[in-house]
């Protein structure tokens, strides 16, 4: 059967359905009606996106639900650099025995170290998010440099301390490198983020300001803000030191007033940004009088402080501190807002913390969920078994992708309202000159 390319569902109603790709002509008359209607829920008043890994991974980036390989080649690769013909470092033989008992599978570096190359090599099944989170609570029970036994499913591990810190501090190490996007090659992928910010800032000026939510630590996000000229609302204020301060979020942007009567003209081009996860950009530092949250923003990867990235020790718990507690609190309340709207892109409902959220949300009548996701897991599933209508389902291999959905779904309101100008005009000249024949021939 061939691959489907193009699917929506509307509620129970199947918009665009797996044989309508066969029929060309009915399937782009279809996109058009569907960019009509994506357009109307870009005018209501609070429009939310929550982007998620699949977002990012045609500009290079990985999915957490395994170990990528691309994580574990740089950490075969750091370990039989420190070899050097001896045994391999402790750190690495934990990697594998942590990675083997929680898999309930067994993996070692004999086994995978020589084929890090093989197109076929499959990822080892553990959420990276879950294991970092086993070997930080791990790290919890012990005291320095001790060695701790645990018993597993009838497995025992022996874990040294510091060979577990310094397993920690590799795996972070490599995810931070990999988090720094577009990757060589794909530097083009930066522009369907580019796209995406043109298209959104065409909403009316006077809606309120479009959210992003993501839960991608990378910055490509970022990258097409400054180079489309958009100011972002992300939290942080501030110029040779940007500290966070929420409470910038509930600031505008107006232009002085150009006439006498004082009128002032909304800033267009501005958005919120949310990172609920955390960034790349991010470091910790002493909480003080200035820096109350002990947060600051840089692009800097030789300033000093830990980088902040979530794949972290207890993961829900985190989310209730501080500045996660306050970034989820908005997520909560912008999508609880009457006629509001979430378009989910590239996000695998993977999170529960989000997804109980997103639940909650749906409680409330007028709320609408756009899930944009190629092919859609079990959550998604079960929400569409629901046959709600406020929930719409973009799927298949071209229209569920990030790139998709803005090339094919996402419209230029403002281009639109040309359009439809250039339309009206047209009409009413062609009845003019109607009028005019009808006149001259009862003149006759």
């Amino acid at each position: 059967m061939a691959e489907v390319l193009y699917r929506i569902l509307l509620g129970s109603k199947e918009f665009i359905k797996q044989e309508d790709n066969n029929d060309k002509k009915l399937l782009l008359k279809k996109l058009e009606e569907m960019r009509i209607r994506v357009g109307t829920l870009l005018k209501t008043d609070n429009v939310s996106f929550l982007f998620g890994a699949g977002a990012s991974i045609p500009a290079g980036g990985v999915s957490l639900k395994n170990i990528p390989i691309k994580l574990e080649k740089l950490l075969v690769d750091k370990a039989l650099q420190e070899q050097k013909g001896l045994r391999p470092p402790k750190w690495i033989d934990i990697f594998y025995k942590t990675a083997s008992v929680i898999a309930g599978q067994s993996f070692s570096l004999e086994d995978r170290g020589l084929h890090m190359n093989d197109p076929g090599l499959e990822p080892i099944p553990v959420n990276l998010e879950d294991y970092l989170s086993h070997l930080h609570m791990w790290q919890a029970g012990m005291k320095g440099n001790r060695t701790v036994h645990y018993l597993r499913d009838n497995n025992r591990l022996n874990l040294v301390g510091n060979d577990l810190a310094r397993l920690i501090q590799e795996i972070t190490d490599a995810l931070i490198s990999l988090l720094h996007l577009p990757h060589e090659g794909k530097q083009d992928e930066l522009n369907v983020h580019r796209k995406f910010i043109k298209k959104v800032l065409t909403r009316p000026l006077n809606l309120r300001r479009a959210n992003i939510f993501t839960l991608n630590y990378d910055t490509l996000i970022e990258q097409a803000a400054d180079a489309e000229g958009v100011l972002l609302v992300d939290g942080f204020v501030g110029t040779l030191r940007r500290v966070f301060r929420p409470e910038s979020y509930d600031v505008d942007f107006y232009f002085p007033a150009q006439t006498t009567e004082g009128h002032v003209h909304r800033f267009d081009r501005a958005l919120h940004l949310y990172k609920l996860h955390g960034s790349l950009s991010w470091r910790s530092c002493t909480a003080d009088w200035e820096n109350p949250y002990g947060l600051y923003s840089t692009i800097d990867d030789n300033q000093p402080g830990q980088v902040v990235i979530y794949p972290s020790p207890l993961k829900y718990g985190q989310a209730l501190a501080l500045p996660y507690s306050e970034l989820f609190r908005r997520f909560g309340n912008a999508i609880v807002q009457p006629q509001s709207v979430l378009f989910t892109i590239g996000y695998g409902f993977g999170d529960e913390h989000v997804n109980a959220i997103i639940r909650q949300a749906l409680a409330v009548p007028s709320f609408t969920l756009v899930v944009i996701d190629p092919y859609p897991n079990d959550f998604v599933k079960r929400l569409k078994s629901l046959e709600d209508e406020r929930i719409w389902t973009i799927t298949g291999s071209e229209l569920g992708r990030f790139d998709g959905f803005v090339k094919h779904l996402l419209p230029d309101l403002r281009d639109e309202e040309i359009e439809r100008r250039v339309i009206r005009t047209y009409n009413e000249l062609i009845k003019q000159d109607g009028s005019k024949e009808e006149s001259s021939d009862g003149d006759k």
